[in-house]
């Protein structure tokens, strides 16, 4: 049996080599707590700097891709520090290194960095062929380390482990337009997804009309709207605010996808009449009214007081038809520029329904059903727009023609 000097002999080492213990775990904890907060300095220098070179991923007018968008990442990303220290990018030019332009794929959550600046066409094609396109340049990577500047330990290196080296990167996505900011909607009409659609892909070569005059059950194309998303489905359309609305400066608050707006079909006294003395008054009866309008869904083909935002449209208005009956088409267009062709359309015929028959078969103007459309009062005609389109809004909405301008983080 051992000695009292014996036992507190031991007990001196076990609590030394257990002292040794704890201060080795508390060294890791709070060398492995420091390096979570460096981790995420890193990754908020990414994120920003992805953010930042995504609002300008593709040119203002939406005719290019912005090579310019990966030095606006990298300042933004280099803006940042780590560990009081600045974050290393290793960009040092072009499309390669830590800032990259790409494809983000959501089938398989992959990013392909690529350096074309075309933008592909966004029409009579579906989402998963867009998903699949690595030619369509829909997002930006960048990187951010510690390696050239690593993040040294604070008392780890009792046990050899001088400093760390990190890195972290995020990708940030373009996708459609979805939220509107005030001012981007430019009339008080929605215009209805199903409308946009053939064989379930956008496409802008098939014309489509808008009735102010009487509710055609499962035909409808879209309607008129206040931008009302507070409690829309309650209070409904404010007719005087829509006719306040038109030819005005557009939507006055954001418009929200995936968010329900109150919408209106039919008749709204005046407001016909006023959209059609603006629409002569801008384009003379000869040329397009270019508008972005807010996308919504119509179930059956018809409007509602309340539909949900799903996106933007860009579309050209071809024509608009008087308040009162046209029995014998007298209003019926002689000319007008054709956006499916590149040319302008024109009919000498003093026959107002031969006129009219031609200028449908020429723009192409169907209703839901397939059938061409009639010459109607009250009639808002309109083709989806065939070309690139300046950035609009925040992402999340579905595919009608137009890229957000704002990007949404995916990594």
């Amino acid at each position: 049996m051992g000695t009292f000097e014996d036992q507190r002999g031991v007990t001196v080492v076990i609590v030394a080599l257990l002292f040794l213990v704890f201060i080795g775990f508390t060294a890791v904890a709070i060398d492995v707590g420091h390096l979570f907060i460096v981790r995420n300095e890193l990754q908020n220098a990414a994120d920003a700097g992805c953010l930042a070179g995504g609002r300008f991923l593709y040119r203002d007018d939406g005719q290019a891709v912005n090579e310019n968008s990966n030095h606006i990442a990298y300042q933004a990303a280099m803006a940042n520090k780590s560990d009081s220290t600045p974050v290393d990018v290793h960009w040092t030019g072009g499309n390669t290194g830590d800032v990259e332009r790409g494809h983000w794929s959501f089938a398989t959550r992959t990013f392909t960095p690529t350096d074309l600046t075309q933008p592909v066409n966004l029409w009579d094609v579906s989402a998963e062929e867009l998903d699949a396109n690595p030619a369509f340049i829909n997002a930006l990577r960048v990187k951010t380390r510690r390696e050239d500047t690593t993040s040294a330990s604070l008392f780890a290196r009792i046990f050899g482990y001088e400093n760390f080296s990190l890195s972290r990167e995020a990708i940030a996505y373009i996708g459609f337009a979805g939220t509107l900011a005030p001012g981007e909607a430019d009339q008080p009409i929605a215009i209805c997804k199903e409308s946009l659609l053939v064989g379930g892909q956008y496409t802008c070569s098939t014309g489509r009309m808008i009735t102010n005059h009487e509710v055609v059950a499962g035909q409808e194309s879209g309607g008129w709207t206040d931008f009302n998303q507070d409690s829309p489905c309650l209070t409904g359309t404010n007719r005087e605010t829509v006719r306040s609305l038109i030819c005005g400066g557009g939507n006055p608050d954001p418009i929200i996808v995936h968010q329900p707006i109150a919408t209106y079909e039919g008749y709204i006294e005046f407001a016909h009449g006023m959209l059609r003395d603006c629409w002569e008054a801008f384009t003379g009866k000869t040329q397009l009214w270019t508008l972005t309008l807010p996308v919504i869904e119509c179930p059956g083909g018809s409007v509602g007081s309340c539909a949900n935002v799903v996106g933007a449209v860009t579309v050209n208005i071809v024509w608009v038809t008087m308040w009162q009956d046209d029995p014998t088409y007298s209003d019926a267009p002689w000319q007008m520029e054709n956006p499916r062709t590149g040319t302008t359309w024109f009919s000498n015929n003093p026959d107002g329904q031969a006129r009219w028959n031609s200028f449908v078969q020429d723009f192409n103007l169907k209703k839901l059903d397939g059938s061409p459309v009639p010459y109607q009062r009250r009639g808002v005609y309109f083709l989806p727009d065939c070309q690139a389109h300046p950035p609009r809004g925040r992402t999340g909405g579905e595919n009608f023609g137009i890229l957000a301008k704002i990007p949404v983080l995916v990594k």
